[in-house]
């Protein structure tokens, strides 16, 4: 037995607690709580007990007593690529800040029995709120239809607002795509360029359809100006497999890509067959990747900051929960311009 009259195999409680500082139990409850009406010396005595015997508060004791669980749900597609990752990094950062414990679930597909199954799991798990971290088509369809008793927050472009009955509800946190996609044409328009190529992503990716809009609608809005739409996905080898067949059948005056992968598999095809960047084709990414600015050449592109993202997913989550109302503008996206932009030859 320890001299502070525990056996050595078991955890340390609050009882034991509050033996050591001399306190009542009741006294330990409300320094754990940040309750106001403790003296300062009796709070560092508590919290000195709490140190020396390496206490840690039972999260399921807690929520007996507040009526909450403290955890979130988050579903991704574990896709490598830079947005969600970083997306979830931001939500992480901000639930451990709001006292949330985050539980994340990985789903390769949006069937309805999927998803279904995926929120039961986490309703297992008393989740307060559920993060989807998946801005496509189906996901959004599945979720909409599932009716889940808990806030879901949806992290997409599109403009999502089911107020259902009770906590049942669905909102949307996401950043201006449409803008993004007009800044980036708007930028090579601006240089002189009048026949700008987009690349675009999946379809059945919201943030794809919405820059294409927004390509399409700095087209529509300048006089003379004419542009080819590529269809694509988010990958290098998608880029570097156009941008070979550009070579060989005849290069437009600058490209907006939909993202920086697509970018930079174009940028090692026009490097093979000696088309230099940007004297001969102006090139535009989207997302600003790390490592974007060491690209040869460096790249423009449109900047998204998704901790930002992340964070702003997860203060929604928390202002429905609580009974707020969520904060369901878009973030505004950047251009950031580098050397692989220039005024046509």
């Amino acid at each position: 037995m320890s001299e502070d009259g525990r056996t050595p195999d078991r955890a340390p409680s609050m009882a034991d607690v509050a033996q050591v500082a001399g306190v009542s139990h009741q006294t330990v409850s409300r320094v754990l709580n940040d309750h106001p009406n403790v003296r300062p010396q009796t709070r560092a005595a508590v919290l000195s007990a709490i140190e020396q015997l390496g206490y840690r508060r039972n999260s399921a004791a807690r929520a007996l007593v507040t009526r909450r669980s403290g955890v979130l749900g988050v579903v991704t597609t574990g896709s490598a690529l830079y947005g969600p990752s970083s997306t979830l990094l931001g939500i992480e950062l901000a639930a451990r800040e709001h006292g949330y414990v985050v539980t994340v679930a990985t789903v390769t597909s949006f069937e309805p029995a999927t998803m279904s199954a995926t929120v039961e799991q986490f309703l297992e798990q008393r989740v307060e709120g559920i993060i989807v971290v998946a801005p496509q088509v189906d996901a959004t369809r599945a979720i909409l239809e599932l009716g889940a008793p808990v806030p879901i927050v949806m992290v997409s472009s599109s403009s999502v607002d089911a107020r259902g009955a009770g906590a049942s509800a669905v909102r949307s946190v996401g950043v201006d795509q449409v803008a993004g996609g007009r800044l980036a044409t708007e930028h090579l328009l601006g240089l002189g360029h009048r026949d700008v190529l987009h690349v675009a992503g999946p379809q059945d990716w919201f943030d794809a359809r919405a820059r294409l809009v927004g390509w399409r609608a700095a087209l529509d809005a300048a006089p003379g100006a004419t542009g080819e739409l590529v269809q694509g996905d988010w990958t290098a080898d998608v880029g570097y497999e156009l941008g070979l067949r550009l070579v060989r059948e005849g290069l437009p005056s600058a490209v907006f890509a939909a993202n920086d992968q697509i970018a930079l598999g174009m940028l090692r095809a026009f490097w093979e067959r000696g088309v230099v960047v940007p004297r001969d084709v102006s090139l535009v990414g989207f997302d600003d990747v790390a490592g974007a600015d060491h690209f040869i050449p460096p790249l423009t592109t449109v900047r998204q900051d998704f901790v930002a993202l992340g964070r702003r997913a997860l203060a929604a989550t928390d202002a429905m929960v609580t009974g707020g109302e969520p904060d369901s503008s878009p973030l505004v996206p950047e251009l950031v311009v580098r050397a692989s932009t220039a005024r046509p030859a």
